[in-house]
């Protein structure tokens, strides 16, 4: 072999091998294309080409990247022009090959294809090059077609150079067997890399699908979280933009990568995944005597007896003075019946009060609830009990919300098993942080939040960012059943005090209200309503 040759020769496979790592980093599909077919004009020295993708589908080679030097025509890949050819048939209508194309005849024959010249080559039809070249004043000649094959053999595009130039002279040549073989050699590469890709993307959209679907399940096992699962990853998401390009406090450190985005983003989807293993009645109680139904017509059914029980004492007495003739005695008989009438419409009302959850209830209330369950009441079976039991009593003197201490304790359960469950999972390097992000997410800074009480010195950025989102959709979701979404201003001075309390983060929360990260969210998820007058001023734990 001649020396030239071999330096030749060892100058192509350390391109070949340069190629091949840049394809291997490369993680963009637009760009992946692009690189492919750049480096195939480099490579081979080609003035332009055209990269296809083959559509198993509807069966046709889809334009993907086209590029042309001499006419600086650059389109499709990450070049952001489209290109406005359509994709090319392999079959015709009726069925049969479509050969007449050498794109198509090198796809279908599995064959690589070298035209000298396309105007004076008598096996394809060139016509399109013709008018092609006829608008541009270009003149296409030599063509070099190689299809790529993947790792099982089956082809997945094709690239097609077009006019071989003489390094030294730039003149148009054709392209050589060598020229064939390097071409050859580069699409077996551009096609391993190319499948990796869409392999991973396969995986990647596989993995969320799945994700989706445990959320989904959790959404048709309760509407009222269905919409809280979805909305916190794109809020979780928008706070972290806007913490990233933020100067103040622990955030002027904050530069996420893609990569550490994707994994915040993927925690914030399954940082309720728990809640599928949650019992329906817990998740969805709306009021304080719920379980599997609201207790509460059971307590009305109660003052239905004692009002029941009123009149037959009214009327017992009633009849009583008439048989004496004692007919001054009725009139009093009347009002006492009239006053137990109404102070049991009064206490049934004071009670389905108190069973609708709220921000706080005062001892006084909760008093009169124990004073009313402490009646006297004959049930169904004719035996006299309390008219409310001790577990009605504590559910209804429940001071917030709708949740007894043992199910709030069954809620809080969701944030241990969704830690469990995604730490059960195999997870790749890049994502090894989403059960910590997700398993914290009821946490505080102050150490009093739930399930591992993580003070602030253990509780990563990240993971404050998804507490601070859950709080916020939370408190202005309108779907929950034991609560009205609340309004925005309500809302941020809820969040502000929370700020003030050491609960939430004091730079992620300045940062939320400072770029509008809140208005943003309100405007695209928040009911119309709800939108009311905000005065940041006013808003504590914020300097404007």
């Amino acid at each position: 072999m001649h020396p030239s040759h071999s330096r030749d020769l060892a100058q192509c496979l350390e391109q070949l091998n340069r190629i091949g790592i840049a394809l291997s980093k490369e993680r963009d599909t637009s760009k992946l294309l692009e690189t492919i077919l750049i480096a195939a004009k480099r490579l081979l020295n080609a003035d332009g080409g055209t990269l296809y993708l083959l559509d198993e589908e509807s069966q046709s080679l889809r334009f993907e990247v086209l590029r042309s030097d001499s006419l600086q025509l650059y389109m499709g890949g990450a070049s952001g022009s489209p290109i406005p050819f359509p994709p090319i048939p392999l079959y015709t209508p009726d069925g049969q090959p479509q050969t007449g194309m050498v794109v198509t005849y090198a796809v279908l024959h599995d064959k690589t294809i070298m035209i000298d010249d396309a105007y004076t080559d008598q096996d394809f039809d060139f016509s399109g090059t013709r008018r092609f070249d006829q608008k541009t004043g270009y003149r296409s000649r030599s063509f070099l077609t190689v299809p790529m094959k993947n790792h099982e053999g089956r082809i997945i595009g094709v690239f097609q150079l077009i006019n071989a130039l003489d390094p030294e002279t730039g003149q148009v040549r054709t392209f050589s067997p060598d020229d064939r073989q390097l071409a050859e050699s580069l699409a077996s590469q551009a096609a391993i890399a190319l499948t990796n890709h869409q392999l991973l993307d396969q995986l990647q959209q596989l993995f969320e699908g799945l994700i989706q679907l445990i959320n989904t399940a959790i959404d048709h096992k309760s509407p009222y979280t269905g919409a809280h699962c979805q909305r916190v990853p794109v809020l979780t998401m928008m706070i972290a933009a806007a913490a990233s390009h933020s100067e103040r406090g622990l955030l002027k450190d904050f530069r996420p990568t893609p990569d550490e985005l994707y994994e915040l983003k993927i925690a914030g989807l399954l940082h309720d995944c728990g809640k599928i293993a949650t019992p329906v009645h817990v998740v969805d109680k709306s009021t304080k005597l719920e379980t599997l139904f609201d207790r509460i017509a059971l307590v009305d059914t109660r003052f239905e007896v004692l009002r029941r029980d009123a009149e037959i004492e009214r009327l017992t007495g009633r009849l009583a003075a008439l048989e004496r003739g004692e007919l001054t005695a009725i009139p009093a008989l009347e009002q006492r019946f009239r006053q137990q009438v109404d102070e049991l419409e009064a206490d049934r009302a004071f009670l389905r009060q108190s069973n609708i959850g709220g921000e706080f209830m005062d001892e006084a209330a909760q008093e009169r609830v124990r004073r009313i369950g402490a009646r006297r009441w004959i049930g169904p079976d004719g035996r006299e009990s309390p008219f409310l039991s001790d577990e009605e009593i504590g559910n209804l003197c429940i001071p917030k919300g709708t949740l007894n201490p043992d199910e709030r304790i069954i809620i809080q359960e969701h944030v241990a098993l969704t830690m469990q469950m995604l730490e059960a999972l195999p997870w790749p390097k890049a994502l090894r942080k989403v059960p910590e992000y997700a398993g914290s997410h009821h946490e505080k800074l102050d150490g009093r939040g739930y399930h591992r009480g993580l003070y602030a010195s253990a509780l990563p950025l990240p993971a404050r960012i998804i507490c601070l989102a859950d709080v916020f959709e939370a408190l202005t979701a309108v779907d929950r059943p034991y609560k009205p979404g609340k309004l925005l201003s309500e809302t941020l001075t809820i969040l502000g005090r929370m700020v003030q309390n050491h609960e939430l983060d004091p730079d992620l929360f300045d940062v939320f209200i400072r770029e509008g990260v809140w208005l943003d969210y309100a405007r695209q998820y928040l009911q119309p309503e709800q939108l009311d007058e905000v005065d940041l001023n006013q808003i504590p734990g914020y300097v404007a």
